[in-house]
């Protein structure tokens, strides 16, 4: 359960090891509401002059998060991509910014599937800061299922259920 090669998905106090998923649910495991954390430690890189993380990492940050909660609920986005011949493209991304995060917060990445529906899905994301819990973003993105044509299916039954919402 690690994003390996992801440095800024590196555990903290263990440099060059990755964080993963840190488990969190909110419900049963894969049921509605389910959700995943990631933990990911700011890297210098990713502030800006002003010594707050630039914006638009959180994006990246919350496809790490996306990941890795599919690999929490046993799926390789890798392999659906490979053997099942579909991908999850995003069509919207929102982000909402509460409290800015600085060099070497680390900071959760809480992800769940909001909603599933055909080929749409719908994940929810906040970032929280675990030093003192304050949420500094929260987010969406909405997906449409796709197949190796790029044209819109069905997210393949084995992948329904477990992926919630």
């Amino acid at each position: 359960m690690s994003t390996e090669g992801t440095a800024a998905n590196q555990s903290p106090g263990r440099p060059g090891e990755t964080a993963g998923s840190i488990g969190g649910e909110s419900a049963p495991h894969g049921g509605k509401g389910a959700y995943s954390e990631t933990r990911i430690r700011v890297r210098y890189a990713e502030t800006d002059q002003m010594g707050v993380v630039y914006h638009a990492n959180y994006l990246i940050w919350f496809e790490v998060g996306r990941v890795e909660y599919l690999r929490d609920k046993g799926f390789s986005y890798r392999d659906m991509e490979k053997e099942d011949r579909c991908g999850i493209a995003v069509v919207e991304a929102r982000c909402r910014y509460k409290a800015p995060a600085r060099y070497d917060d680390v900071v959760i990445i809480r992800t769940r599937v909001a909603r599933q529906r055909g080929s749409i899905l719908h994940f929810t994301y906040e970032a929280i800061r675990e030093e003192d819990g304050l949420l500094l973003a929260e987010g969406e993105t909405i997906h449409v299922v796709i197949d190796d044509k790029f044209e819109p299916c069905y997210l393949p039954e084995k992948y329904r259920e477990g992926i919630g919402g």
